[in-house]
């Protein structure tokens, strides 16, 4: 059992402690405020407070952001830890830095509680944020913070057996427009015809060329022979918009495909665009996939990654929503939170820990092509990077 000692505690060091011990190091422990009980342990046992103990304790200064209520502009001064960039830097500790409040400061999302620029979707744009700044936006760094923690307590503490968290792919999907031509009522083909002639279209309609959208089959394979379980966030809404441009989830032909995918797969939804302004859409949304693949539905990935904190994650949990898979940037690649675990929510707006685990994705396709403007070979590359 590890003992941790903090001259005092609260709702977010017991938030990141569960988090760094439990989740990513895999070890028991226990915070403890008695200072003499602290001393006679003698098992392994990390000081958390600003004096250093007596004995072979693992010590760790503490930044004030920890014991800290309210969101406020932090002092953010960066430099190099073990050749990885580190933050909230320590004095006369074991560790250069304080590694609890730094994880927290990311893991919260804390900056995009402060004023901030958003980008033309209305997005906590990815350049205001520390890990785009300071260029570590393409790594999980918390984790790499993590192996080198883990590292330093079993070189101390060598009975500690710490396990870091294995590796795992899960390819996921959001069906924005499941056909790019197919399906669709003889207005809607004919409207578009005439908004952008193509011969693709007509040989499409005409069943003499496949949909380009329509890579179910494919994928499916893909996944039978690589053994893989893939998420599809399915766009439900039931008024078009600019940006809700899906089938009626109603027609026949979106339907089934609902149910062919709940059968094989784990779906969830993909929010419409105005469910972001009317959260009441997100259980209806929600309730119209339960009903076609008949199961419970607790997973979503909002649409063009809109979302701002608290207020989305708020409106997740309230629709019974327990896992989400928007934690990223839908405009560059990367670790948005610095980390390629998941985690609880942490709402900083009441300062406690939610029910919502965050998925967080490193990685998608449409950033390659329509935001970075990469060559296949570019995104290959980084895609190999990411792996």
């Amino acid at each position: 059992m590890l003992l941790i000692y903090s001259a005092e505690t609260s709702y977010r060091l017991q938030y990141i402690c569960k988090f760094i011990f439990q989740e990513q190091l895999g070890l028991s422990y226990t915070i403890t405020l008695d200072a003499k009980n602290f001393e006679i342990h003698d098992g392994p046992k990390i000081n958390y407070s600003v004096k250093r103990s007596p004995g072979s304790a693992y010590h760790i200064s503490p930044h004030s952001l920890l014991f800290e209520r309210g969101i406020t502009s932090q002092r953010l001064n960066c430099f190099q830890c073990n050749h990885y960039t580190a933050f909230f830097q320590t004095i006369a500790s074991d560790i250069s830095f304080d590694i609890f409040a730094a994880s927290f400061y990311l893991l919260s999302r804390y900056e995009e509680y402060l004023p901030h620029k958003s980008d033309p979707y209305g997005r906590f744009d990815h350049t205001n944020s520390l890990a785009f700044k300071k260029g570590f936006l393409n790594i999980p760094l918390i984790n790499y913070w993590m192996k080198d923690f883990a590292n330093s307590l079993k070189e101390l503490f060598p009975i500690l057996n710490p396990v870091l968290p294995s590796f795992s792919y899960l390819p996921t999907y959001d069906i924005d427009i499941a056909w790019s031509y197919k399906n669709k009522s003889l207005w809607r083909s004919i409207g578009g015809f005439i908004k952008q002639p193509s011969f693709e279209r007509v040989k499409v309609m005409l069943n003499v060329k496949d949909d380009p959208y329509d890579s179910y089959n494919f994928l499916h394979a893909l996944h039978l022979k690589y053994k893989l379980q893939p998420i599809y966030f399915f766009l439900l809404a039931t008024n078009r918009g600019k940006y809700d441009k899906n089938l009626s989830p109603y027609s026949h032909a979106m339907w089934q495909l609902l149910k062919q995918h709940g059968k094989r797969y784990k779906a969830g939804i993909h929010p419409s665009w105005n469910s972001y302004d009317h959260p009441a859409l997100i259980t209806a949304e929600k309730k119209i996939l339960e009903t076609a693949i008949e199961k419970c539905v607790g997973s979503s990935r909002q649409h063009y990654i809109k979302f701002s904190l608290p207020v989305t994650f708020q409106n997740l949990v309230k629709a019974g929503i327990e896992d989400d898979y928007s934690m990223g940037y839908g405009s560059i690649n990367g670790f948005r939170a610095s980390v390629s675990s998941s985690f609880f929510w942490y709402n900083l707006s009441i300062e406690r820990v939610t029910n919502l685990r965050l998925h967080p994705f490193c990685f998608m396709d449409a950033n390659c092509l329509y935001e970075q403007k990469q060559t296949l070979a570019e995104a290959t590359d980084e895609l190999h990077h990411y792996l």
